[in-house]
């Protein structure tokens, strides 16, 4: 079980996959990673001896801003746009699309759910 960042990566992954689970981690960042301390990108996790499961953490620890760091500079950024009432940061508040996507169809990832609006179903006939 090596842990990078405190993060559990996946065993059974290579080691360029697994460190993808840490977040403010890409599969480029991580060959960089990789490459740089010249460990084999295509080796499995359970296979990392523990001085070079170190080497990782120590790199990352310095060279990188990852996980609650990370999380922490962008939720402040977008936290700085919607105060200073710029147009992304409103579109963030509308929980709207906010780099230009359309909205007409598709957007339900960010809009959420599709809610019916009227004519769905044909009315029932009453009697008067």
């Amino acid at each position: 079980m090596a842990r990078i960042a405190n993060i559990t990566l996946p065993n059974d992954k290579q080691v360029y996959i697994g460190l993808t689970s840490v977040y403010g981690i890409g599969i480029n960042t991580a060959k960089k990673i990789l490459a740089s301390l010249k460990i084999d990108a295509l080796k499995r996790v359970k296979d990392l001896t523990d001085a070079e499961e170190q080497q990782i953490n120590d790199y990352v620890a310095t060279n990188l801003t990852v996980e609650g760091n990370l999380q922490r500079i962008v939720q402040g950024n977008i936290k700085r746009l919607k105060d200073i009432n710029a147009y992304r940061g409103l579109r963030h508040k509308a929980g709207l699309p906010v780099r230009g996507q359309r909205t007409r169809t598709n957007a339900r990832t960010r809009k959420g759910r599709a809610i019916a609006v009227g004519g769905a179903q044909p009315k029932a006939a009453s009697k008067t």
